[in-house]
């Protein structure tokens, strides 16, 4: 039995009919993207309700075991551009957890076909595993400088559903945190196993811009109409 986890919730109208489910990165809380809300221009999506979860807390090995909001565990030499096994207990846990939101929403009357998974950095790793494995149809995933986890497995796990669904990826060209190659590479792959993948790239860091929050209103316009 997984453990609920706690969310901070924004909607666009009362009674959604679609729901973003969005992850932060590692150290972060769910506080944090909730002011890119206003920043968005949904002019054309139906109503929108965005759930922000924390991730629960863990000692974080590449931060000297210090205990902070992660998805998974994160090692030394794991964002080196290689595909590498992440902590793989971890990145389950979390995947099962979402898969609770996810089941949440549709008791709230929103259809699997309505929801966005989202994130950012960890939470885009979270956002990719766990919904391009989802056994029923979601409405696509928005994965922001970030890379596919246990990507060994990926082929074998993949959910058909989720095959036509649309992926939005986007990364900072001079990222020190989550290498630029690590997400080009996880590109080349959704891509070769033929997934609708629509890539942006930024001359930034590890953050996000302000031209990456006009193309993020516009893909999910798009995703949830």
């Amino acid at each position: 039995m997984t453990t609920q986890l706690e969310t901070i919730e924004l909607e666009t109208v009362s009674n959604p009919t679609a729901a973003v489910i969005w992850m932060h990165g590692l150290g972060a809380d769910g506080n944090d993207f909730v002011p890119i809300v206003n920043e968005l221009d949904l002019a054309g999506a139906p109503g929108i309700r965005f759930v922000f979860p924390h991730a629960p807390t863990r000692p974080v090995t590449i931060n000297n075991g210090y205990v902070m909001r992660a998805w998974y565990d994160i090692s030394f030499g794991d964002l080196e551009g290689r595909t590498r096994r992440a902590d793989e207990k971890g990145v389950r846990e979390s995947q099962a957890q979402i898969g609770e939101l996810i089941t949440r929403e549709q008791s709230r009357g929103i259809a699997a076909a309505k929801i966005v998974l989202a994130g950012f950095s960890q939470g885009g790793a979270i956002a990719l595993h766990t919904g391009l494995r989802h056994p029923e149809k979601l409405a696509g995933v928005m994965a922001l400088s970030t890379y596919l986890p246990l990507a060994d497995s990926f082929a074998a796990e993949a959910s058909a559903a989720n095959k036509m669904t649309p992926v939005f990826m986007a990364h900072g060209t001079h990222d020190p945190v989550v290498p630029y190659a690590m997400g080009e590479n996880s590109r080349r792959i959704l891509e070769q196993a033929g997934y609708t993948l629509e890539w942006h790239e930024y001359p930034m860091q590890h953050s996000v811009c302000l031209e990456e929050v006009a193309d993020i209103g516009q893909w999910l316009v798009k995703a949830l109409s």
